[in-house]
């Protein structure tokens, strides 16, 4: 490509309130019947008055202080009018020149692995519109319908500078962004259910220009793949525009997941357009240093900060570190372990490093089977541990303790009373393997004469009929030193 693209993300997350912004009706309408969780305030009916949600103030200062940004001591709300069939008052309560969080920085990761630094313009604070859903009849005519029940929501809004340089780097500030709301629990952040929603605008310009180009906006974008395929195909599009000399004309565009497309919607609304003006029914929120600070100290060690103690302290490797943190009551789940495993004694970085491979491989994939997170399964930290302790004691092979594991994943009981119960102790005593290991090689002397004559890879097959005898609880390191031991007394 000749052009350089720009995309800045605007991305709404509804905030994890009991409440909505300006009301006291209920926030969590997800499974409600339409128009159920409504009142005169969020229905937008004349003479009613607003009160603001404190707790959402609360959220997105935690948020800003997560996204590096500088909380103002002095916000506003304003007016933002428009008129569109879901904003019954025909204005939406929203902040303009004076938001809760300003000039924040999020690191993410470009297509060639590198880390790049991206601005953060502003978070602001706003309620949610109602939701429109269009319909056809069975004679193919069209009509929408409107559920009120999300209109007045509290919705944080989270913008970027135009920084980023390729849908790649756009998706990986939304996934970071999303993390890192869910990890301090400001926002559910559950793309499908509509509670994190992202615009994008894109532009294109000629390598080496610096004025940006006419920026498009894509709406309707509902999961991480959908982002980056709309702003993949909006690049493409608008390239071959200025190609053939047409001029990019800056209007919204949806995007069209089963046709794989962006669609004209509408021409874009410039700021003064929404006659911003301050609401008249709403006080400043005026915040002091020790608010401020009260709520910075309420956010957790976060993902990135995780990820460097898990390399640093023990020897994780980058992708099992990045995947552990990936969730933060996985992350919790593995420091609880950790915890666990060094109650007593000193850091064994083996035993963690073994411990993260388990999450990983193991647990991953037996909630991945049901479709399980990590706060709704059985499994806890303290079995784990035992079971990985079992595993480096002798007491139980790799193979058995997958077993194991299974059992403890479906019933939570504890390792070690299934291993007894079952009879699963491996067998780790020299005396009987010694026998075992006789038997076999006097029985099989056409082998015997194999490795003998130069074919090591037999030693295979005489560990295979040690487990097989022992029903797979033989040592299989003592069992491979024994067999070695004895042919080499025959030659």
């Amino acid at each position: 490509m000749d052009y350089e693209t720009v995309i800045g993300l605007e991305i709404h997350a509804q905030l994890l309130t009991k409440s909505k912004m300006f009301c006291s009706c209920a926030a969590d309408y997800q499974d409600s019947r339409p128009n159920t969780f409504v009142c005169p305030i969020c229905m937008g009916m004349p003479g009613v008055m607003p009160k603001i949600n404190r707790l959402a103030i609360e959220h997105v200062v935690k948020t800003g202080l997560a996204l590096n940004c500088n909380i103002s001591g002095y916000s506003k709300f304003d007016r933002k009018n428009y008129h569109y069939p879901d904003l019954l008052k025909a204005y939406q309560i929203s902040q303009f020149d004076l938001p809760l969080a300003l000039n924040g920085k999020l690191s993410v990761e470009t297509s060639q692995g590198h880390e790049k630094s991206i601005n953060i313009n502003r978070i602001h604070l706003e309620e949610d519109t109602a939701k429109l859903m269009h319909r056809r009849d069975s004679q193919g005519n069209g009509y929408t319908l409107m559920d009120m029940n999300r209109a007045g929501v509290p919705l944080m809004e989270i913008v970027s500078e135009p920084e980023m340089n390729s849908p790649y780097e756009a998706r990986s500030y939304l996934q970071r962004v999303h993390q890192i709301v869910r990890y301090i629990e400001t926002s559910l952040a559950n793309m499908e259910e509509g509670n994190f929603r992202c615009d994008a605008n894109i532009s294109l310009r000629h390598i080496g220009v610096k004025e940006l180009g006419t920026k498009v906006e894509i709406k309707n974008m509902n999961s991480f793949r959908s982002v980056f395929s709309a702003l993949e195909f909006e690049q493409h599009r608008q390239s071959k525009l200025l190609d053939s000399g047409a001029k990019i004309e800056q209007e919204t565009r949806g995007w069209n997941e089963q046709k794989q497309i962006t669609f004209s919607q509408r021409s874009k609304e410039f700021a003064h357009d929404y006659r911003y003006f301050p609401e008249p029914d709403l006080l400043p929120v005026v915040l002091d240093r020790n608010q401020i600070s009260e709520l910075g100290e309420l956010i957790p060690e976060l993902p990135a900060q995780r990820i460097v103690r898990y390399i640093d302290l023990y020897d994780l490797t980058m992708d099992n570190a990045v995947l552990i943190t990936t969730d933060r009551k996985t992350s919790d789940f593995f420091d609880a372990c950790v915890d666990l495993l060094d109650a007593n004694s000193k850091v064994d970085k083996n035993l963690i490093k073994q411990l993260s491979n388990w999450i990983i491989t193991n647990l991953f994939s037996l909630m991945n089977d049901e479709g399980k997170i990590i706060s709704e399964i059985l499994v806890k930290p303290s079995h784990l541990v035992e079971l990985v302790q079992l595993i480096n004691s002798g007491s139980l092979s790799n193979n058995m303790a997958t077993d194991v594991f299974k059992v403890v994943y479906e019933t939570g009981r504890n390792p070690a009373q299934i291993v007894e119960e079952q009879g699963l102790v491996q067998i780790s005593d020299n005396n009987i393997l010694e026998d075992a290991v006789s038997r076999i090689i006097d029985g099989n002397p056409k082998s015997v004469s194999d490795y003998l004559g130069g074919k090591d890879a037999v030693v295979g097959f005489f560990i295979g009929q040690i487990m097989k005898e022992t029903q797979g609880k033989a040592n299989p390191k003592i069992a491979r030193e024994l067999v070695i031991s004895h042919l080499e007394a025959i030659r």
